[in-house]
């Protein structure tokens, strides 16, 4: 906590003093790459140099993130932190804990965030009591995609439970259409396995098993359950899913080479980056019985030197939290904003979907945060999960076995 009044009084100080004459400098690492998350990103960039700053973008092509990951350490163990670095989760803690990451607690009181932003969603973002990242964006995690072309031509309508999903994915394969595109790639598999897990066990059973990693949860009936209908979810995808990227697996759906993709709503950015329309061309729905399952896309702030530096985070945090910028950035990414208080009047029908259920959830307590994308568990233990629900897919071990091993891989984790 010393060492984060320091920075915060530092960075005070520092801005009284020198913004007139620093010129703000900010170089950001994140992994938005594909072409609605490039486009997105390129909003906030504009908005930056708009505002007198100089962006270095530091892209790191990787959809979860892994890639990125290892950049960042290797900047950080060199003595040479990005300005500002798209984190989440506990990987912000994580950072905390190792001395890593700065104040913008000045930033965040002069801009009332604590009265902008839900109190979940507060929690990821505060180092001991202090904000060191900015949100740009709510992710809904627990969407399933479909092609409406597709879907009409066959008489189904968008599935909102698992047994609908069957049933239409059923009939869609009896006439020869591929029903579920997926890439084959360990984080795809868990964003799956949890849409699965909340979706046949409910919202307590989800913080039961993958928040609070219950024993009893992990080695229910339910999970066997779970762990069953991955199986089934396996025989509805192609021979040549393994390794496939995220975004084309979407193309996929987008093409009419496949009805379905389970994926959070950075697809939807994908939909529109090739002019299609919800309600018309793509379906969206969840099968998660009330629950929310979220990511929070968010820059955090590391230390560095220089009266620049610090007064590119200063003027990067301010303008992430900006209403503007919440907007339009999450109109081109596919998400929502994370501030509370942004019309969703130019957002089309799935976003204003997607932020009435969150209103929802989090009057009814189901909120969640998504294990799959790093919000729920910290890096060892959603490895330990996500190393079984691969494994899992990719072979033909059975529910009750692949139940027991879930329970060690949790316990040895821990």
């Amino acid at each position: 906590m010393k060492n984060m009044l320091l920075v915060s009084s530092a960075f005070a100080l520092g801005m009284a003093a020198t913004t007139a004459q620093a010129e703000p400098q900010a170089e950001v690492l994140h992994w938005w790459t594909s072409g609605g998350e490039a486009a997105a990103v390129k909003v906030l960039m504009e908005e930056f140099e708009a505002n007198g700053g100089t962006w270095t973008d530091m892209p790191v092509a990787g959809g979860g993130g892994d890639a990125a990951m290892t950049a960042l350490r290797a900047r950080v163990l060199s003595g040479n932190a990005p300005t500002a670095v798209q984190l989440k989760g506990p990987s912000i803690q994580e950072w905390y804990e190792e001395g890593a990451l700065g104040s913008i607690q000045d930033v965040a009181e002069a801009e009332n965030w604590d009265e902008l932003l839900p109190e979940a969603i507060q929690y990821h973002l505060k180092c001991d009591g202090e904000y060191c990242a900015a949100p740009v964006n709510i992710h809904r995690i627990d969407w399933i995609w479909s092609n409406a072309s597709i879907l009409e031509d066959a008489g189904i309508e968008p599935p909102k439970t698992w047994d609908e999903f069957n049933a239409a994915a059923e009939k869609l394969q009896g006439m020869g259409i591929l029903p579920l595109a997926h890439g084959g790639q360990a984080w795809q598999d868990a964003t799956l396995f949890e849409a699965v897990v909340v979706g046949l066990g409910g919202p307590e059973f989800y913080r039961d098993a993958l928040v609070d990693l219950d024993q009893d949860a992990l080695t229910s009936e339910t999970m066997v359950q779970v762990f069953d209908q991955m199986r089934t979810l396996r025989g509805y995808v192609d021979d040549n899913f393994s390794g496939r990227d995220w975004n084309l697996a979407t193309a996929m759906v987008i093409n009419g080479e496949a009805a379905f993709q389970i994926m959070g709503d950075w697809a939807k950015g994908e939909f529109i980056a090739a002019g299609k329309e919800p309600g018309e061309d793509f379906y969206c729905s969840s099968p998660s019985r009330g629950a929310y399952l979220y990511n929070v896309d968010s820059f955090a702030f590391f230390n560095v030197d220089g009266d620049d530096r610090q007064a590119g985070q200063q003027l990067l945090a301010k303008l992430t939290m900006g209403k503007n910028f919440q907007k339009v950035f999450n109109l081109n990414k596919g998400s929502i904003p994370a501030r509370l208080d942004v019309s969703m009047d130019e957002f089309e029908f799935c976003g204003r979907q997607s932020n009435a259920e969150l209103g929802d959830a989090i009057e009814n307590g189901s909120l969640l945060p998504s294990y799959a994308h790093g919000m729920a568990l910290r890096g060892a233990q959603a490895g330990a999960v996500t190393d079984v629900v691969t494994a899992h897919f990719n072979s033909d071990m059975s529910s009750e076995d692949a139940v027991a091993q879930l329970s060690q891989a949790v316990a040895a984790s821990q």
